[in-house]
């Protein structure tokens, strides 16, 4: 009998803003070995990008430009280790734009649907944390009103059950705070022959 090699993991964290998607994610990497995909929204705002002095065409190029990053980031490090841990999955941009009012424009929502629920396929796993389970921090960055979080997290948990069923999902219990027992929630959900 021939034992086969584990494959490294693909696994996205998603969530509202302020549930420890950051955290899991470095800490999910630093259990793998493998690379971490951020969130690139973040590291631009904290660069000074104002997002209230953009246009409407401008932040729309905006969210496609950081979902095309982000997927070629993710791409990369599967090709180089065979597995990664983001921060977010397709189908938050596609959340996002939605959010943020784009669906309007029916053709080009329709080809980042598409392109979303493809992009899925790779994942082994996709990790939602709950909203406000964790007391929430403002930072400046994120906004510090808890009903466009809870706006949101109903948005990519409905995303996510409409256009990826197949994708398995771990809906990680609101009283599972500690890092630890969060990484051990995440292992054992992980599909068999991934590790």
């Amino acid at each position: 009998m021939t034992e086969t090699t584990p494959r490294r993991p693909r696994i996205a964290v998603t969530g509202s803003a302020g549930t420890g998607k950051t955290t899991l994610v470095d800490a999910l990497g630093r259990h793998f070995g493998l690379p971490v995909v951020p969130e690139h929204m973040r590291s631009r705002i904290e660069a000074g990008l104002d997002l209230h002095k953009l246009e409407w065409p401008q932040f729309r190029a905006l969210i496609r430009e950081l979902y095309d990053e982000h997927l070629a980031a993710r791409d990369a490090a599967i090709a180089e280790t065979g597995g990664a841990v983001t921060d977010r999955c397709p189908l938050d941009t596609l959340g996002f734009w939605l959010h943020y009012g784009f669906g309007s424009d029916e053709a080009e929502t329709d080809a980042l649907a598409a392109d979303a629920v493809a992009q899925m396929a790779p994942l082994d796993l996709v990790v939602i944390l709950p909203a406000g389970a964790i007391p929430f921090v403002a930072d400046g960055v994120r906004s510090p009103n808890h009903w466009l979080q809870i706006k949101f997290q109903i948005l990519i948990e409905g995303l996510l059950e409409r256009f990826a069923p197949d994708v398995p999902v771990l809906r990680m219990p609101a009283d599972v705070l500690d890092p630890q027992a969060r990484i051990d929630a995440v292992l054992a959900a992980l599909p068999e022959g991934v590790r």
